[in-house]
């Protein structure tokens, strides 16, 4: 009746690259993000409450000091993600690459406050924390699990 696991994680993860195609795409093509300020305004609003305590120093002390180089890497680090998940091509480093990158929002932008309950920390945090778990699984799939466009294509062609 349903969908074998392999199709259904293979669905996710080409949707999950599409997204990160759109989000690279438009920091790559645009100059918004990378060269008039779009990264900054986004790390000085992180920094005005919602990045943890711990992340605050790196984000002043290193990233906005390097912000446009910065800006490039994660205009071209997510659009590297979004090909690699939409063509099932180098899938683990992507979810690896990924996983630490939605790990680094969570910790810029997802801070309750230091008085939250401790179920407020996962509630904070779940428009990083859901992709950090497809990330996550992505990561840990085994290689011959992960339907990759060309091996779909070989299959067609000695089928035919």
């Amino acid at each position: 009746m349903g969908m074998p696991a392999a199709k259904a994680l293979a669905c996710l993860r080409v949707s999950v690259g599409a997204l990160f195609l759109v989000f690279g795409e438009y920091k790559v093509f645009g100059t918004q993000f990378t060269l008039h300020g779009g990264f900054q305004y986004w790390i000085n609003l992180f920094l005005q409450g919602g990045a943890y305590p711990f992340m605050a120093p790196v984000l002043k002390s290193f990233v906005l000091p390097h912000a446009t180089a910065i800006a490039f890497f994660v205009a071209y680090g997510e659009l590297a993600i979004g090909i690699a998940l939409a063509l099932g091509i180098l899938v683990r480093a992507a979810g690896l690459f990924g996983l630490v990158y939605m790990l680094t929002l969570l910790f810029s932008a997802n801070y309750p406050g230091a008085h939250a309950p401790f179920w407020q920390y996962f509630g904070a945090s779940l428009e990083h924390l859901v992709l950090a778990l497809c990330f996550a699984a992505f990561a840990i799939t085994r290689r011959q699990d992960t339907l990759q466009l060309r091996r779909l294509w070989l299959r067609d062609r000695t089928s035919a």
